[in-house]
């Protein structure tokens, strides 16, 4: 963490000073706001903790809630999402908090005596070492905490505006602010008041029942399973050994569990198997009593028993797999002639059963993508055509999502005799492993993500998949380090230098581009805007191939050590060697001839070149950036 750059802080440097319409932010929501975000999920309060990283970007958050949730109903956290975490400052903490979900057990009937269950086989959690950051179980109402507190502590002192009901909207494309949104106040003593907001976009992020994907016409399409499952959160003693572990239990003829401990050492989740949904049900099974899932969770884990004596939530449900044909409000005729206003998140664009933990974590990507993008066009740093990625973009990632799922809920449904192989759900838990940990996101080239011409200069890092973290040496403190972990969510591009062989000062390719990066016109350093730190838009970094100790930092170029704040501080910590027990150009698949390895905001990669590459670079840069300056 860097501070003191702008003067000698003595509080919390987690709490940005505020700036821009963060100074003196009024608390009422004003009649113009550059973006209204409906919806304090998952999505919405991701993006809004993103969106708050933009001093002059006016963002608002309406929730129709009086206050905080209190009971969330997720709970999976993907490590994907725990990368995400990290990026907005929070990861550790909330890992603390945290259960951390290593293995999965998965039971099955007893050859001897098929009533009764036995353990039939384990499975390590992330077996392949995916990521560095573990699978998490914790409430959905934390999560939406610590976002609360990262915008709470932004430039731009972002809080929601809760007890606001989103009533519908229009696109009038008129004025600077051409989406009419009205909204009803839903809590206090003028509830049911409606009042006008007029926003330059509107991200709906509120759920299944989205009335912001109603007020552009689009709707859910899919089918259901006609499977029920009870849920349940409870406090209970029991016999069951692996109470404490995740777990698949399939009975012999009594339907299905999947077991989740939760967070603080003594809660647990239980999906249980209600059965087949009959045609002509009419949502009665939706009236399960939480006795009658208790008794059916009893019958499943025979001869264990299940003593619940404290129920915190339940619910039944059916399992459903919707998706909408678009995500924002382009109407396929209005394609290339306008760009999109309204865009729809999470929930309000894909449903899909809870058992395979998706739905907050991809929910959370959603508003992750389409936050950054709109700094950027609000800010001026790209132009509004960016924002047409976000639908194309995410709704493929939607798609496969479903796709998984689909699979995934049907074969936790199956009775043990429909199994080929009594380890079937087992090894399919094992092979696809990267899915439900989030890391099987892959964008196509676009606007945003370059063909993989030069892939094979860094085939651990997949154009247009998560940049994965290694290790590094901080060559100015020493310190062993995650290059990944460095990233912040504030908007940024990253650019990693990978340097060929040569010692620092030795390498014409690693100082040419320092050089250009520095003063060439079409360097897309050249667009920071006049008066900024020269890595205000983008965090350039350097990655030599030698240790720490043998790199010489003062023969490092300029353009890695930014001269920044008011002070003009040099920064030095952007200047790495590898690590003595990790060598990031063999654990990444680097070539010893050096690469450019470009990085989105979102931690996606988007780029990779040769270090010669300039003209390749600054092709790529251009339509994303404003008409650039000469650099001085």
């Amino acid at each position: 963490m860097q501070f003191h750059h702008h003067g000698y802080v003595s509080g919390d440097p987690r709490v940005k000073p505020a700036a821009g319409v963060g100074i003196d932010r009024p608390e009422e929501l004003p009649d113009e706001v550059d973006v209204l975000i409906v919806g304090s999920g998952p999505a919405g309060m991701l993006a809004a903790a993103q969106l708050a990283q933009f001093p002059n970007v006016t963002t608002r958050l309406v929730e129709r809630r009086d206050g905080r949730l209190v009971l969330g109903q997720a709970d999976g956290i993907q490590a994907r999402s725990v990368e995400t975490f990290q990026a907005f400052g929070f990861a550790e903490q909330i890992t603390a908090e945290a259960f951390w979900l290593t293995e999965m057990n998965f039971w099955r009937p007893d050859t001897e005596n098929p009533r009764n269950i036995v353990r039939g086989g384990r499975a390590v959690d992330d077996e392949m070492g995916i990521s560095e950051f573990p699978h998490l179980i914790v409430n959905q109402a934390r999560v939406l905490d610590y976002f609360a507190e990262v915008a709470a502590n932004s430039p731009t002192r972002l809080t929601p505006d809760y007890g606001w009901d989103f009533s519908t909207l229009e696109v009038t494309d008129e004025g600077d602010y051409p989406v009419k949104v009205t909204l009803v106040r839903s809590a206090g003593p003028d509830e049911g008041t409606e009042r006008i907001v007029h926003a330059k976009y509107v991200v709906g992020c509120d759920g299944a029942r989205s009335k912001v994907r109603a007020s552009i016409g689009s709707t859910l399409a899919g089918d259901s399973a006609n499977h029920a499952w009870g849920v349940m959160d409870v406090l209970a003693n029991t016999d069951f050994p692996d109470i404490r572990t995740k777990c698949a239990i399939q009975s012999h003829d009594g339907g299905s569990i999947l077991l989740i401990p939760r967070e603080g050492g003594y809660l647990f989740r239980m999906y249980v198997d209600l059965g087949v949904v009959p045609d002509d049900d009419n949502g009665k099974v939706r009236q399960t009593t939480i006795e009658q899932i208790i008794a059916k969770a009893n019958e499943i884990m025979t001869p264990y028993t299940v003593d619940v004596r404290s129920v915190a939530w339940h619910s039944v449900y059916e399992v459903g797999h919707r998706l909408t044909d678009r995500f924002d409000d382009l109407l396929p005729e209005d394609v290339g002639a306008r760009t999109p206003r309204v865009f729809i998140t999470g929930d309000a664009c894909h449903t899909h059963s809870a058992k395979a933990g998706q739905g907050m974590n991809v929910s959370m990507q959603d508003g992750f993508n389409i936050a950054w993008k709109l700094g950027h066009v609000l800010e001026g740093r790209s132009p509004e055509s960016l924002l047409s990625t976000y639908s194309a973009e995410r709704q493929v990632v939607a798609k496969n999502l479903i796709d998984f799922d689909k699979e995934w809920s049907t074969m936790m449904a199956k009775k043990p005799e429909e199994f080929n192989d009594p380890s079937e759900l087992e090894d399919f838990y094992v092979r696809t492993a990267e899915f439900p940990a989030g890391f099987m996101t892959e964008y196509t080239s676009s606007m945003l993500t370059a063909e993989a011409k030069h892939q094979d200069l860094a085939a651990g890092f997949p154009v247009g998949k998560r940049f994965k973290s290694a290790k590094v040496s901080r060559v100015c403190d020493t310190n062993p380090l995650h290059l990944g972990h460095l990233a912040e969510a504030d908007g940024r591009w990253r650019i990693y230098v990978f340097a060929d062989q040569a010692k620092a000062g030795e390498s014409a390719a690693v100082a040419n581009l320092g050089e250009w990066l520095a003063t060439a016109q079409d360097s897309p350093l050249a667009a920071t805007p006049e008066g900024a730190d020269l890595d205000a838009w983008f965090d350039v970094k350097v990655i030599y191939q030698q240790n720490h100790e043998d790199v010489d930092i003062n023969a490092v170029p300029a353009v890695f050590k930014p001269q920044v704040g008011p002070f003009q501080l040099t920064n030095l910590e952007k200047v790495f060697g590898t690590a003595k027990d990790e060598d990031i150009f063999d654990v990444r698949g680097l070539s010893r001839d050096g690469a450019v390895v470009v990085v989105r905001p979102d931690q996606y990669v988007a780029n990779v070149l040769p270090l010669t590459a300039t003209a390749e670079l600054g092709e790529f840069f251009a339509p994303l950036l404003p008409a650039r300056q000469p650099q001085h």
